[in-house]
């Protein structure tokens, strides 16, 4: 058994000119496609976001500490 394409047979459309164009005026046939209509998808989780992005600033405040530090003089301190 073989799959079909999702195309329509030109062979059995109704309004194709030989070659496979249509008449002008005329609409061409549709593929078949997906309505869009689906399960509804979850929402994801804000935590993750907020927790991302106290991780950023966590390290971020030490980098500038660190860069502050060395300006200052303060690491020569130990």
């Amino acid at each position: 058994m073989t799959a079909t394409p999702p195309d329509p047979d030109p062979a059995r459309t109704p309004g194709l000119e030989p070659g496979g164009g249509v008449a002008p005026g005329d609409t061409p046939p549709e593929s078949a496609q997906t309505s869009g209509l689906s399960h509804h998808e979850p929402k994801p989780s804000r935590a993750r976001n907020i927790a991302a992005l106290v991780v950023v600033l966590i390290i971020t405040i030490i980098a500038v500490g660190f860069i502050v530090g060395q300006i200052m003089g303060w690491a020569n301190l130990f």
